[in-house]
């Protein structure tokens, strides 16, 4: 079957990921081009010498970099917590227990309003320049709810993560280790068949480290690779459990030791920071520098969900990464598109490289440093996704 080529030439600046094919770890090129084939980058190089295409695009001296990777979401909800989050800014601290009001909505609706929320948050983050994004569950906490909430995202996104470990639900308050059963029997059982990931809130207030560990040796067992929400309120076992098991990301990271940060640096585990829960939250920010000079991979996403960072942009978390948390503006948007490929063990997005996917992100700027220099600006040109505009 024939494909559509399209060559993207005129690009001030342009963000690759890969130091091979251009300058600095960005293997930033100027006066560039990009040819897409399909859903694919077919030809990456100087304008001057690319090759003719079927079309062409003028991107008249503006910032192309690779589409954003949200490594970290939970879309799968109803109702809203604008009356919590009210509280909190004045002056009621953040806990956990919140989730439980998004769980009760969440029960209550339809399939078709989870798929229409969800739907809606997806077009909002794809305007915004997000290419791929990973949805969670975990706002049910019954079986019925937590499948239905996987299969709803499997829809949107090949990245779906099974979170019944997201808080202990309140039918088994008094029962959490009843909990634990349910999720890593029968609830695993529905779920694992619609997901890639399995995911636990180890934390005070949701599960300490011997129920986030037989929660995620039960989903490796089933053949889901861990991730974990670890150390984001307090110091705990959530980095150290994440780097023994293999998962794929500790999320958070907000609150980490030097043998944490070690383990990381020593480990393929990303840890991958959520600047917006600290925004959100007014909580200290988890610290980017310390991390990268300890080499560990970090990546940014936003943590979208309804309670503690209800933000799809991943802008703004670039922004507040370069300004809170000490990475410089190239770092963020590595952080923020390689990162979280990284994040989610994906090799065919986060770069623009010959046979990656045409995810695509044009700046209405000449910089991708514009991204943190202009923070709150809507910026968003034109967005790609496997080759076909979709903004």
């Amino acid at each position: 079957m024939s494909t559509t080529t399209t060559l993207i030439t005129g690009i001030g600046s342009l963000v690759t990921n890969d130091p091979g094919q251009g300058a600095g770890p960005l293997g930033l090129l100027t006066d560039a081009a990009v040819v897409v084939d399909g859903g694919t980058v077919a030809w990456v190089g100087p304008a001057a010498q690319a090759p003719a295409a079927d079309e062409r695009f003028d991107a008249g001296g503006r910032a192309l970099l690779p589409g954003f990777v949200d490594s970290h979401a939970h879309l799968v909800f109803a109702g809203d917590r604008t009356a919590e989050f009210n509280a909190r800014m004045s002056g009621q601290a953040y806990s956990a227990g919140g989730i439980r009001t998004t769980v009760a909505a969440t029960r209550a609706a339809s399939d078709a309003e989870l798929e229409a929320n969800l739907a809606r948050f997806v077009r909002e983050a794809v305007r915004q320049g997000t290419t791929t994004i990973e949805c969670k569950s975990g706002y049910g906490l019954t079986v019925e709810d937590e499948a239905r909430a996987l299969r709803i995202a499997a829809g949107y996104t090949p990245e779906t993560t099974y979170l019944g470990a997201h808080v202990v639900a309140p039918e088994y308050a008094e029962d959490p280790a009843g909990y634990v059963e349910l999720v890593t029997g029968e609830m695993l059982d529905a779920c694992a068949p619609h997901a890639r990931w399995v995911d636990v809130f180890c934390e005070k207030g949701a599960f300490d480290g011997d129920q986030a560990r037989a929660v995620l040796t039960a989903g490796i067992e089933k053949g889901l690779t861990p991730r974990v929400h670890a150390n984001q309120l307090t110091y705990g076992p959530g980095v150290q459990l994440a780097v023994e098991l293999g998962a794929a990301s500790a999320d958070h990271c907000t609150h980490l030791t030097d043998e944490d940060v070690a383990a990381l640096a020593g480990s393929a585990t990303v840890a991958t920071l959520l600047p917006g829960a600290e925004f959100s939250t007014r909580a200290e920010y988890p610290s980017g520098r310390r991390l990268l000079d300890a080499g560990a991979v970090v990546a940014l996403s936003t943590d979208c969900n309804p309670g503690s960072s209800f933000t799809s942009s991943m802008a703004f978390c670039i922004a507040v990464a370069v300004r809170e948390m000490g990475m410089t503006p190239d770092e963020a948007v590595w952080a923020a598109t390689a990162g979280g490929a990284r994040a989610l063990r994906r090799s065919d997005v986060g770069t623009v490289t010959v046979g990656a996917r045409a995810d695509l992100l044009l700046l209405e700027a000449p910089s991708h440093v514009h991204l943190a220099y202009r923070p709150g600006v809507p910026l968003t040109a034109a967005v790609w996704r496997a080759g076909v505009r979709e903004v």
